[in-house]
């Protein structure tokens, strides 16, 4: 038997760590879902705190074992991505409050656009023409798919244009801070996990209570809710842990592309387990055209001259200026 070669063994890791986030976002959705209709547990702000303090156990035991082993994250670098990632899960929810579900789903899908604008202007990317259709391609599939009432106000607009931005920055500050700071996933989630559970599990109630009127305190606990609680909060280990491995070895561009076939799966679940009234000619087309979208970024993201992550290491951009670009990452390391 041949030997396998490193592109396939990367080939079969990267499958693997999309199908591992793909299979714990879905779900998750589909848990909180039941939580949330069923049991009528609408503190999401809480719940996400407590998804983070789940996350946070998991690093200590982990670092415990032998498996995280000990790594520095600057303060500031620290400070600024829990503002990110705090103020794209505030604004998402808040969005989805203050505007219509048609205009929640643009927003989210302005993501791919900023997403590609950052790393334009931060990294200095360039997308090939195909590439370029591929990604429009996939926001008309999804669009068509998910896109129905659209209704703006100034302050749901205002909402989304915080949660579109900061969701984008968030996702880009993962991958920028792996490769800077030579962090594994393990290791981001390590320093990130604790300050986000310790903030959200602050915030989340007031804000809870301001979005909904219902106080967190004052839920109706019992056996079957607690165990739908836990069970989401151990899905959102493997969803964290995910989204950092995947924009890792990825980009945030790739992961906000290709996670859309999540989007597709969630509506292909829901009309089997909640009902087919929604399964219509119309939602079947969009997510024909989002999929062969997906596929055609795939093929020509990786050709070259179309692949976004041809400038991997542009984040060493400081250092190559300082004349060691032959060795980028030694660079790193001493950043």
């Amino acid at each position: 038997m041949a030997p396998v070669s490193k592109a396939d063994k990367k080939t079969a890791a990267d499958a693997a760590a999309w199908m591992f986030n793909v299979v714990t976002s879905v779900g998750i959705i589909i848990v909180n879902k039941a939580l949330m209709a069923t049991y009528g547990y609408s503190f999401a702000t809480t719940l996400t705190g407590l998804h983070f303090a789940f996350t946070t156990l998991m690093t200590i035991v982990l670092r415990c074992l032998g498996y995280i082993q000990p790594s520095h994250l600057p303060f500031t670098e620290l400070l600024r991505f829990i503002l990110f990632a705090n103020f794209s899960i505030v604004g998402m929810n808040v969005s989805l409050m203050w505007n219509s579900v048609g205009f929640y789903q643009i927003a989210k899908l302005s993501m791919i656009p900023v997403s590609c604008l950052l790393e334009m202007v931060l990294d200095k990317i360039r997308y090939s023409r195909d590439t370029k259709l591929s990604i429009g391609l996939v926001l008309v599939g999804v669009g068509v798919c998910t896109v129905t009432d659209v209704s703006v106000n100034s302050k749901g607009f205002l909402a989304a244009f915080v949660a579109v931005w900061s969701t984008s920055l968030q996702q880009y500050y993962v991958h920028y801070l792996q490769r800077k700071y030579s962090l594994s996933s393990f290791n981001l989630l390590g320093h990130t996990a604790p300050a986000q559970a310790a903030t959200l599990l602050v915030v989340g109630p007031f804000l809870d209570y301001w979005l909904t009127e219902k106080r967190v305190d004052m839920y109706d606990y019992n056996l079957v809710s607690v165990l739908f609680i836990t069970l989401s909060c151990t899905i959102a280990i493997g969803t964290n842990l995910s989204q950092f491995i995947c924009i890792g070895r990825f980009t945030a561009v790739s992961f906000q592309v290709l996670g859309h076939m999540k989007t597709i799966l969630v509506l292909v679940m829901g009309f089997f387990f909640f009902g087919r009234e929604g399964l219509n000619l119309h939602v079947v087309i969009g997510m024909v055209i989002a999929v062969l979208g997906m596929i055609w970024y795939g093929n020509a993201s990786s050709k070259p001259g179309g692949k976004e992550r041809r400038n991997y290491s542009l984040p060493t951009t400081r250092q190559q200026k300082l004349g060691a670009a032959s060795d980028s990452d030694d660079n790193e390391d001493k950043a």
